[in-house]
């Protein structure tokens, strides 16, 4: 998937200037498609050269003129071809992984801390979406389709969370269980299993 496709999402919920746009990816698509706000004006320029957006210049009163952004004709096009190309699974690149991984070539209780800190902002995550599931999704049952599916996304998000803070958790008390002094046969040190 490329930026483009994320914002012609975006768009396609609701046009709006960059800056606006960009908020919005900081609170809803970036937790899934992170971009920076450099990143998402660039490629509005590009997508707008291309067609794939319009622009247009709204005054306001002693700024300069906002440019709002809508979903164009070839851009509406792309986005129905892109929704019916086969997408490959997620590769997970995850930094704390091959930290875990090397522990017992460095300091482990560095390692510890940063599983601990990685916990902790992955519990803010999932209250953070469980907090937005409780405010604009309060009856699943009786979602218009749009809504179904920004609502399938965030219990996604919600499920990964989850996920994440227990693997933390349980990566935690094997690393605060491990016994320095046991040396494995490969002579790496042995980590206690819960």
């Amino acid at each position: 998937m490329a930026l483009e496709h994320a914002i012609l999402v975006a768009l396609s919920e609701r046009a709006g200037s960059g800056y606006e746009l960009a908020r919005r990816f900081d609170k809803s698509i970036g937790f899934f498609y992170g971009a920076s706000h450099q990143q998402i004006y660039r490629t509005l320029k590009r997508m707008t050269a291309d067609g794939w957006v319009t622009c247009e210049a709204v005054p306001q009163n002693g700024r300069p003129d906002k440019k709002v952004y809508a979903v164009g004709g070839p851009g509406a096009a792309e986005l129905r071809d892109w929704l019916t190309r086969p997408s490959d699974p997620s590769t997970i690149r995850d930094e704390l992984s091959v930290k875990i991984r090397a522990a017992s070539y460095g300091d482990a209780s560095a390692v510890l801390t940063e599983v601990r800190r990685h916990g902790g902002e992955h519990r803010t995550r999932l209250a953070a979406y469980r907090r937005m599931l409780a405010k604009d999704f309060p009856d699943p049952g009786v979602l218009a389709p749009r809504q179904l599916h920004q609502f399938l996304v965030l219990r996604g998000g919600i499920r990964i969370e989850e996920s994440l803070v227990e693997w933390c958790d349980e990566v935690a008390a094997a690393l605060d269980g491990a016994h320095p002094d046991a040396d494995a046969p490969d002579g790496s040190t042995e980590i206690a299993r819960p």
